[in-house]
């Protein structure tokens, strides 16, 4: 019953999504949902008590189960920052490395990492897999990977399962990697040189900007609409004025903003990278966590030159480091560059994650995670409306498990409040945000902040949002 009830969950909270069911209106009974999808009443009546937890449906005595009345506020959207959208050197990571050392030591209370509560993750599952694969495969897993772009059943299930979103690949276009960390950074030093221009999104993950500074490039901060994703217009202005090597997007649920490209959008990026000849190389790695049923498109879908990266850190395990890049075109110099940096991925990893993609236990597992994140991002919103001062502005991601917060400009105590001396403050208190100021290359977003439902909601961590916007409001006149 466990996986038919996440899945009937998942489709209703889909349906409500995308207006087949509007507030106030009354979900089919029991017995008549049960009659129509093929199920148990039990299963409905699990699937039920899933959508009630989240606050999606509400419980009406002798009546039955409506759409909840009580949703969220309508935040409005935080506003979308215009700025010079010139080149950029990438500047004071060692102090995000020094602020992230700081936290993982003292934070008790972790309200900004995007990483994935270890409750919803399948420890279980990955744990029986690896002990299956030691045993089954102890030749092998003692030794080093075989093939540089990493072990073949791995990219087989890899090339099958973006084969279902429309990307026909081969085993030798996909490179394993450690992460989509290691996956951007080899596909940008196979396709870029020092003092080439990237354009990404604006505000950008602060990852990709160490890549960025590592390899020695320059960084565009293209403008990006908190809901529809990087600006179009923005980039073509900027592919006018520069001569752009490389464009990146986060093009499902992005971090920090939790925006997604539409289809339309995704193929007319494609056609400007063609127009321009610019590479456009497409992170997707929380393209799998759609609170909906429906799994959004990918780029490489449109345009089989896109060079697609992702990873399961987010999905199955973080601590696994297992990501990929699949490329046709850029394969071989992956391949040897990952040769050259580490040799290989750690070979039992593969086989174990292969064996999980194979099972079908990875697509069951999805669907129940996907439930307690959209649970989890329903609790944080409306802890956000409760805790947070009037005027303040944030995402809805429709996936992921990241949104941004814009805190109101007027009224401050002082105009020089930043979120970074606020991160501070909090770690001593042993809570943990994210400041805005950290996913730029500019002095831009000292009023935001990229908070996290990590996956699973708590008291614990209800009091400590309430915390982050009682010291927020302090900085606000009455």
């Amino acid at each position: 019953m466990g996986n038919l009830y996440h899945q009937l969950a998942s489709e209703i909270i889909s349906q409500i999504e995308s207006g087949v069911y509007n507030v106030g209106d009354r979900l089919p009974g029991v017995r008549v949902t049960s009659t129509q999808r093929g199920v148990s009443p039990a299963t409905v009546v699990a699937a039920y008590n899933e959508l009630l937890s989240g606050g999606y449906i509400e419980s009406r005595p002798r009546s039955g189960f409506y759409v909840n009345k009580s949703v969220i506020k309508d935040f409005e959207l935080p506003q979308i920052t215009q700025h010079k959208m010139i080149p950029r050197d990438v500047v004071d990571q060692q102090m995000i490395l020094e602020l992230f050392h700081q936290i993982q030591e003292v934070a008790e209370v972790n309200l900004g990492g995007a990483v994935p509560d270890v409750k919803v993750l399948p420890t279980a599952l990955v744990e029986k897999s690896i002990a299956k694969m030691a045993r089954l495969e102890r030749l092998n897993v003692c030794s080093y990977e075989s093939y540089a772009r990493g072990n073949l059943p791995l990219r087989q299930q890899i090339a099958k399962r973006m084969a279902l979103l429309g990307c026909q690949l081969n085993v030798d276009d996909i490179v394993i990697t450690n992460g989509c960390q290691e996956a951007l950074l080899l596909s940008l030093k196979a396709i870029a040189a020092p003092g080439d221009y990237v354009a990404i999104e604006s505000p950008s993950y602060y990852g990709l900007m160490q890549i960025i500074q590592h390899l020695g490039l320059k960084a565009i901060e293209i403008p990006t609409d908190p809901v529809e994703g990087i600006s179009l217009d923005a980039l073509q202005l900027a592919m006018e004025h520069w001569p752009i090597k490389v464009c990146l997007v986060v093009s499902n649920f992005s971090n920090p903003l939790g925006a997604s490209l539409s289809d339309a959008k995704k193929k007319s990026l494609i056609s400007l990278c063609r127009k321009f000849k610019v590479n456009l190389v497409e992170d997707d790695i929380y393209g799998d966590l759609a609170f909906g049923h429906q799994r959004p498109s990918v780029c490489k879908r449109f345009d089989e030159k896109v060079i697609y990266c992702s990873s399961f850190s987010k999905t199955l395990a973080p601590g696994l480091r297992v990501g990929w890049v699949a490329s046709r075109q850029i394969a071989p110099v992956v391949g040897q560059l990952k040769f050259m940096s580490s040799m290989a991925c750690p070979t039992i990893v593969q086989y174990a994650v292969a064996d999980i993609l194979k099972s079908g236990k990875y697509e069951r597992h999805l669907r129940s995670m996907r439930i307690q994140l959209a649970k989890s991002m329903h609790e944080l919103i409306t802890a956000i409306e409760r805790y947070f001062p009037a005027g303040t502005r944030i995402t809805q991601p429709q996936g992921g498990y990241v949104l941004w917060v814009e805190l109101p400009s007027e009224n401050l105590v002082s105009k020089s409040f930043d979120t970074y001396e606020l991160t501070l403050r909090l770690m001593e208190e042993k809570i943990a945000i994210t400041p805005g100021k950290i996913f730029t290359t500019t002095s831009k977003y000292k009023n935001c902040l990229r908070l996290s439902s990590g996956g699973l909601w708590s008291p614990q961590k209800e009091k400590a949002l309430k915390r982050v916007g009682e010291l927020i409001k302090q900085s606000y006149k009455n």
